[in-house]
């Protein structure tokens, strides 16, 4: 018998921690290769992490509610071994913060990833799986992939064993999955369209300017009048964000007052329109086309201010990852449609929908939140008429919809009730001027006070 050592892997997102949320399996449960071990929180994410490896759970090293650095040991599994193969305890994973720690692989078994290792005979431990999906387990082992890509894969009945790889150290990414089950109608509503080359570099974090010392800790709450809240998770990953953009990007905002009444003409004909039969449609869909049509006509607003060896440069993006600002139980996440620009209404339609019950779910994933150029939030869901929010980390520009309430407005001589709203919006002053934050404002106001605009 061999105990092997599961740490807690980078799951590809550049992470250094995570929170251990509920353990899925205990001691002295029988484990199959990709079973379900843990559920951790990330600071973007809830992500589950597949078994590597198969035996009998021997020991969990850390209680659930704990925070743990990638690389600590978490779990340890205890597997029957082959007569070839060593009898001494392996750990295997691997942190893209600290060396590497591998096991040693036997001959004829399969590579190690990020958090993996090879596995013997599969089985399961509640119940035995379909033939096919038993197969789609077996053929999987010693495929190069991350825990994100293999579950991926899972969901959608996708074999690892039979996907093409693509990736620079022969694993297999989203990318190749998505292209192997482009043909499967599950998966549909959300394929994305092809990525071509990487398109901009990641920008390193900035620390804050050096603030006023904190005033001492207030005393341990009294009874039950107050209660203290651990920074964690994704309040932490937000925190931080908000922090780092607020004391390095000079914010500036700008507002108008927009006659919405046309827009919400057009939201009732789409709700009533057949090709729209099982899609929600919101006005929300409206502003993220007509932000779409305001940054091609002012692309600086869709920059980022890059910090480099070399000094600082404003990237231009030529395709549009529109962030949408959600509230959710976990806290604020801020998914976004890649490359909205090659939607069509529906599809737009469809990706928003999908987006916000997935972040409703708390199921976003860190790939869905990473890479944006520009983000809406809807304040005006709680009543809200207009603010002056903060610019999400890597991007210049974020958009504000306020609530769309009747009001009297003045309309060719005469006061008329109309729906009125308020846009406004923050911007990154080193990236973009006066004059073109305005523009842009005006553009998008202009879209929605006259939505047949998009028809040009």
């Amino acid at each position: 018998m061999s105990t092997q050592t599961f740490v807690l892997p980078d799951v590809g997102e550049g992470l250094t921690e995570a929170e251990i949320v509920s353990w899925r399996v205990g001691p002295g449960d029988t484990v199959a290769v990709n079973d379900v071990l843990v559920e951790i929180e990330t600071a973007k994410s809830l992500v589950e992490l597949p078994s590597p490896f198969a035996g009998t759970v021997g020991e969990l090293l850390v209680a659930e509610g704990d925070t743990v650095d990638v690389g600590a040991p978490i779990i340890t599994v205890t597997a029957a071994t082959d007569a070839a193969s060593p009898a001494a305890p392996a750990t295997v994973g691997q942190s893209e913060h600290g060396a590497p720690i591998e096991a040693p692989a036997a001959e004829g078994e399969g590579a190690v990833l990020v958090g993996y290792g090879t596995g013997g005979q599969v089985q399961s431990r509640r119940k035995k799986p379909a033939p096919s999906a038993r197969e789609r387990v077996a053929s999987s082992v010693g495929v190069i992939a991350k825990p994100p890509i293999r579950k991926l894969a899972r969901d959608l009945g996708v074999d690892l064993g039979a996907v093409a790889a693509s990736g620079p150290a022969g694993e297999v990414t989203r990318e190749d999955v998505v292209k192997h089950a482009s043909q499967a109608s599950v998966f549909r509503n959300i394929e994305t369209p092809a990525w071509g080359d990487v398109r901009e570099e990641s920008i390193p974090a900035r620390t804050a300017p050096a603030s006023v010392p904190a005033p001492p800790a207030a005393p341990a709450p009294a009874g039950d009048r107050e209660e203290t809240i651990a920074v964690k998770g994704v309040r932490k990953a937000t925190s931080s964000a908000m922090v780092q953009s607020a004391y390095s990007a000079p914010h500036v905002s700008v507002w108008t007052d927009v006659d919405a009444t046309r827009t919400m003409e057009l939201v009732k004909r789409l709700k009533a329109s057949p090709d729209f039969a099982d899609i929600k449609v919101s006005p929300l869909l409206i502003m993220a086309r007509a932000v779409i049509w305001a940054v091609q006509r002012t692309p600086m607003v869709n920059a980022a201010w890059v910090d480099g060896e070399n000094g600082a440069e404003i990237r231009v993006r030529r395709f549009v990852n529109l962030g949408i600002a959600a509230a959710t139980p976990r806290g604020l996440l801020v998914p976004n449609v890649k490359d909205a620009q090659d939607l069509s209404l529906r599809e737009l339609a469809r990706a928003l929908e999908k987006l916000t019950l997935t972040a409703r779910e708390g199921k976003t994933s860190p790939a869905d939140q990473q890479n944006g150029t520009i983000t809406i939030t809807n304040i005006g869901v709680f009543g809200m008429d207009a603010g002056t929010p903060i610019i999400n980390p890597g991007e210049s520009g974020i958009v504000a919809l306020g609530t769309i309430r009747q009001k009297p407005w003045v309309v060719d001589g005469e006061v008329r009730p109309r729906w009125v709203t308020t846009v406004a919006g923050s911007f990154d002053h080193r990236v973009i001027d006066g004059d073109g934050m305005s523009r842009f404002i005006a553009d998008v106001a202009s879209i929605l006070e006259e939505p047949a605009l998009l028809l040009d």
